[in-house]
Parts: structure tokens; sequence; C-alpha cells
């Protein structure tokens, strides 16, 4: 059983909660939203990717009967819960921001409305961990936010994303020569030919590649690229620069590699470093500035009746909620509002239908489409937020009604404590 797949893949207290509510009959319509509470520190907005794995996982919800007999032998809970489960289909609705569109803090991103024990399990416990498929997902997470392509090889397999690699140390390692590894590996894969010259010294290395070339182009092979994947990326770069410049071989591209990150690639552009490309790898799947993001998926409405947590520092506004964004003349985001859903608000609605009673809407949109959407998001981001610090922070205000109907949920939730003293 694909872990990624399971139905198991959520919390203990999702079923205790979905054995609770069938126990006492709450089956009606509830609607949990998805967002995220604050933004890590140094970024100044997010990215929503990954509706398409969720709309799937959906549409495909089993338990598998194996799964059934193992949760009925644990004897946690009873035969209504384990036949519910069997026969569970979701059969909700989803709306949400579409994929790659930008979004800030306390945004609905998407919301889940279906009968409560079906809304209550897809609040997976795991939201914040990487998941099974962490390295499969950053790769098309990456490439809808902007990355050419990734190492991936399943990754275009499954989503069609470009996918590129170079060589290993260990290639020029098993030959006594490095020329003759360059060589060797040129003749076996002649294109799109880069050659990983930090093994051993790199300038020398940079040498052999200059020498090795016109015999390469007599068999029709070109070099592309040339690879640096340790020491000082500037200071190196540059040399290797030069020695490409000098030996006839300008038009050869420079790759760095090596625990790179947004950051340190900001320095070496700053320190005119010729480096034409970039292999990000730990830094992005890992995020190790920011390792855990604080979201939440919370109810937000159940039995037609608007629901809302007033835990300190961890409140969420009531209701079925709507993002309208503004833009200013030339077309950049002056600022977004955050109301409830049927509210008429001046801007754009974000948030859309996506699925109903359990079934999809429209064709997924390619992940070309929805790259070159994350583009164009990204085009109308006002200055202030286009840079690694961003020096001001994106309005999101909250409407007057969003604001009468917290505390309408407020009065009405006092009265009811007050009546029951």
């Amino acid at each position: 059983m694909d872990p990624a797949t399971s139905a198991l893949l959520t919390d203990l207290y999702q079923l205790n909660m979905m054995q609770a509510y069938l126990d006492r009959g709450e089956t009606k319509t509830a609607s949990f939203e998805f967002f995220v509470r604050k933004l890590p520190r140094q970024r100044g907005f997010l990215i929503a990717a990954g509706l398409e794995q969720v709309l799937e996982f959906l549409a495909n919800l089993r338990f598998a009967p194996e799964e059934l007999d193992w949760l009925a032998r644990t004897g946690r809970f009873g035969k209504n819960l384990i036949d519910y489960l069997a026969a569970l289909r979701f059969t909700g609705d989803i709306h949400a921001m579409p994929e790659g569109t930008v979004f800030f803090a306390d945004e609905p991103i998407l919301r889940v409305t279906a009968p409560l024990p079906e809304a209550q399990l897809v609040d997976f416990g795991v939201r914040r961990a990487h998941g099974a498929e962490a390295g499969l997902l950053a790769a098309r997470a990456s490439y809808i936010a902007g990355f050419a392509g990734t190492a991936t090889v399943l990754a275009d397999k499954q989503f069609g994303i470009p996918i590129f690699g170079t060589m290993a140390h260990s290639y020029v390692q098993m030959h006594d020569d490095e020329a003759e590894a360059f060589e060797n590996f040129a003749r076996a894969r002649p294109k799109n030919l880069t050659l990983l010259i930090d093994t051993y010294d790199t300038e020398a290395a940079a040498r052999k590649v200059v020498a090795l070339a016109p015999r390469l182009k007599a068999a029709g092979i070109a070099v592309g690229g040339v690879r640096l994947d340790s020491g000082d990326l500037i200071a190196l770069s540059k040399k290797v620069r030069r020695i490409l410049d000098d030996g006839g071989l300008g038009d050869v591209t420079i790759f760095a590699s090596g625990g790179i990150d947004e950051n340190s690639i900001a320095t070496m552009l700053r320190a005119g470093a010729p480096i034409d490309g970039f292999g990000i790898g730990s830094s992005l799947t890992t995020s190790s500035d920011a390792p855990g993001l604080d979201c939440a998926y919370k109810l937000e409405e159940y039995a037609g009746v608007p629901r809302r947590k007033r835990s300190a520092g961890k409140a969420t506004w009531p209701g079925r909620k709507q993002v309208w964004r503004r833009f200013a003349s030339d077309g950049r985001m002056t600022g977004d509002i955050l109301s409830v859903e049927n509210d008429d608000q001046p801007g754009e609605p974000l948030i859309e239908l996506v699925m109903q009673a359990g079934k999809r809407l429209e064709p997924s949109p390619t992940l070309d489409q929805i790259r070159a959407r994350a583009a164009r998001e990204l085009e109308r981001l006002p200055e202030s937020l286009r840079k690694l610090e961003p020096d001001a922070s994106y309005p999101v205000e909250v409407s007057d009604a969003l604001r009468r109907l917290a505390a309408e949920v407020d009065g009405r939730m006092a009265h009811a404590q007050e009546a029951k003293r």
C-alpha cells in the first residue's frame, strides 16, 4: 500500500472524532478552511501549489479492505464507524485558489464543504510534514514557481517537467586521467553536455576542457557547459570564465551547485559572478531556514451556522470566506480584502469552486498553464516584495462585514454559555 494514497495517512484523533460524530448523528454540512497563520521570516508571500494532488486524492478516496480489517482488529472503533468508512466516498465541494496564485497570511487557500465526518477526515495531521513524495512534489512546486527543471527523473515521467543532469565526481574519480574521463563522458552523453570540473584542480580542469573541445567538435560534439560544485564559487567562476573565453569557448556556460540557496545566489550575482545557472538541492527540499509552515485547517461553519476559534494567538475568522485582490493602474497588486463569501468587494475574487458533490468541475490545467499563472502573479507583485528581504508587508484588510459576523458569533456563544449557568 502506497502511504501517500492511503486513507490511513491521518491522525488518530480524526477517527476518534468521526466515531463521536456518528454516535451522536452529527453529519450535517460543515465547512473547513485551510490557511497559513503567518509567513515565515524573510518571506513576503507564498505561492499556492498542491491543489491537483488534493483533488486527485479526494476523487479516489477509499478505505482498502485490508485497512478496514486492521481498524476493526484494533478494537478501538465501533462497527458503525467501520461500516461508514467502508462506504466512504468524498461527496463534498472544494473551493480553492488556483495553483500558481500568490497568497498571504490568514487568506484561505482551500475550503472543504462536506458532511462533518468527511470534512473532518481530510484534516491531515501530517500537513506540516514533508510527506511520502516530498522530493517529487518539491520538483513540481519549484517548476510552478519558475525553476527551469529538475534532476528527478520521475518528475519528467509523471509531470512532464524538463530534467537535467551532469555527472558525479565518482565518474571522474574512477578514471586515472581527468581529461580521459571528460572525453569518455562526452562521447557517451553528447547531448546537452556539461562537464564537472572541480574534482581536483578546477582551473586545470577548465584548461583540459579547452584542450579537449576541438577534438570533440571534430566528432560533432559541443561542450555546452561546465559545472562548479565546491570552493569559492565567485572567484572560481571568474577564473574559469576567463580560461574558457581565452580558449575560444565563450559560448560555454557555467553552472553552479553545492549547498546553494537564495541568499548565496544573491551574493554571487551582486559580486558579478559569471554563473549562468544554479542547481538547488537540500535548500529547496528541506527549506532549512523555515522548515515548518504555521498552517491550519479549521471549522468555520456547521449546519449553516458560522463558527470560530478564539484561542489566544490562534483566533480564526468565522464563516465561508472569499479574498478579493485589488490592482493599481500598472497592474501591480495593491492589497487584498478578506470578507464573507457573499460580500461585494472591489477587486478580483481569488477562491473558485473546483469540486462539487465529490466531482471535479473542470479538466486539470496543464503544469505549463499553472507555471504561466505563477509567472504572471510574480510579475504583478509590488516592488517592495520582489526581493529576498521584503521591506514592507502586503496589506490584507479584514472587512467590516467579517468583523460584524465575528462579533455576532461571539455574542451568540456568550449568550449560550450564560443561558447554561
